[in-house]
């Protein structure tokens, strides 16, 4: 007796991997599971259907005889088939499963076929009323016990003599019940992860989209600085930027505050990815308007900081260093709260403008920002950046640094803005030799050619 039971679970556990790592295998797979995951049309019931009736056959040839009887784990195919298809998923899992097993003849053939095509039917009813509830491990359990129990009840109802029968069922009912029911929560086990993985897939595949679409649109609210804009003769202007995600913080902005003053914004929004990037573009526009609505650079910061501060829910700040040139005189009144100096480049030397700086924007009401100026001459070239430029690391984490940055702009005085960028760009990418940046980059560099 004991011998026999061993090994019949020794059997059925053995078909039961075979069916676990082929339905592992269906899961992983793009062909079935895309219909899979299609509304649930006849096609979609078909499917369930018949590969619960392919995994019952398979039970049915790998069972266990036993005077006449097959002891196998065909139950878990309609069983399955009625959890992912509904009742007639279930249903016609259950006809193919139990018409094989009928083929096969035996003392308990007529019992398994009613026996198959009831528990595909009952557990597609369950499924279709309860479907979360039946995802859970323990209610698969015992509603797959309880259809195991099911069909030993039938054994017994249909099979005669009652006393073969009552012996067969005795024989059997705990491997028979105990393979079955772990069988079939293995298999909502494997169905659930496959089904969140492709969920995760298709979410993560969404947000690559929408992100794809916001770096389009960031990029759109910049700029585009050619000869056609500015379009003044005495300056030639040329910017970069390069976001560490899709969207980043970091911004430049380069517009008219009349005829003839021009405005230079490079700033640097705290954060990473969309959040960072949706701060940087109302921040960008506050500023702006800011500044064309006041007369005094340092009263329009100021006014902007609060603006900022006002709906700041998300408690973030913003680096931002902003001139106006008068494109008349060459005299350049700037603004920092908070940013990096920018370097100038005059006579073939080049020198970081180390004036007072003020405080972030977003920080902190009230505050007040020391407007300062400088009287620009002919050749005179000015770099504006964001702090992901000399914090860029190697892959020994050293930082690029201010002193490798003021060498970028050894002998380039004859250099165009254009140039420049793409040299300090260059110099950057050679430094850190392929290890990826956790910060923006942003370059904004003009020169005065009056």
């Amino acid at each position: 007796m004991i011998g026999e039971m061993s090994a019949m679970f020794s059997k059925m556990v053995g078909t039961l991997a075979v069916i676990l790592v082929v339905a592992a295998f269906i899961g992983s797979s793009d062909t079935i599971t895309k219909l899979i995951q299609t509304e649930k049309t006849w096609k979609y019931t078909v499917l369930a259907g018949l590969l619960g009736g392919v995994f019952g056959i398979y039970g049915n040839i790998s069972g266990f005889d036993l005077n006449g009887a097959i002891i196998s784990v065909r139950d878990i195919g309609p069983m399955v088939s009625g959890f992912i298809g509904g009742p007639l998923g279930g249903l016609l899992a259950g006809l193919i499963a139990g018409v094989h097993r009928l083929t096969m003849g035996g003392l308990t053939a007529q019992a398994c076929v009613v026996a198959t095509c009831c528990i595909g039917l009952m557990c597609g009813a369950i499924s279709r009323r309860w479907h979360e509830a039946f995802k859970k491990p323990l209610v698969a359990l015992l509603v797959s016990a309880a259809m195991e129990a099911f069909h030993l009840c039938v054994v017994l109802i249909m099979v005669r003599p009652f006393e073969t029968a009552l012996d067969i069922v005795r024989q059997i009912a705990v491997p028979f019940i105990a393979v079955n029911a772990a069988g079939f929560v293995m298999m909502i086990l494997i169905i659930t992860y496959t089904e969140n993985q492709r969920i995760l897939a298709a979410e993560k595949s969404r947000m690559q989209s929408e992100l794809e679409v916001a770096n389009v649109i960031q990029h759109s609210l910049l700029p585009i600085l050619n000869e056609h804009y500015p379009g003044c003769m005495e300056l030639d202007i040329s910017a970069y930027m390069e976001a560490a995600k899709e969207v980043g913080g970091d911004f430049y902005d380069v517009f008219y505050v009349d005829t003839t003053h021009l405005a230079f914004v490079v700033g640097d929004a705290s954060g990473k990815g969309v959040p960072a990037a949706l701060f940087m573009a109302s921040s960008k526009i506050t500023l702006q308007n800011c500044i064309r609505d006041s007369s005094s650079l340092s009263k329009a910061v100021e006014i902007a900081n609060n603006a900022i501060c006002a709906r700041n829910e998300a408690e973030m700040f913003v680096t931002m260093w902003v001139g106006v040139l008068d494109l008349t005189c060459g005299k350049f009144s700037f603004v920092s709260a908070g940013h990096n100096p920018p370097v100038l480049l005059r006579s073939g030397k080049a020198e970081f403008l180390r004036f007072k700086n003020g405080f972030v924007l977003g920080g902190m009401q009230d505050m007040k920002y020391k407007e300062q100026s400088l009287q620009l001459t002919a050749g005179d070239i000015l770099f504006l950046y964001t702090d992901g430029v000399t914090e860029a690391e190697d892959r020994g984490h050293s930082l690029f640094g201010e002193e490798r940055l003021l060498k970028c702009f050894e002998n380039k005085s004859e250099s165009s803005p254009e140039d420049i960028i793409k040299g300090v760009k260059g110099t950057i990418e050679e430094f850190i030799n392929g290890n990826s940046q956790f910060d923006d980059m942003t370059m904004l560099c003009f020169k005065w050619k009056k």
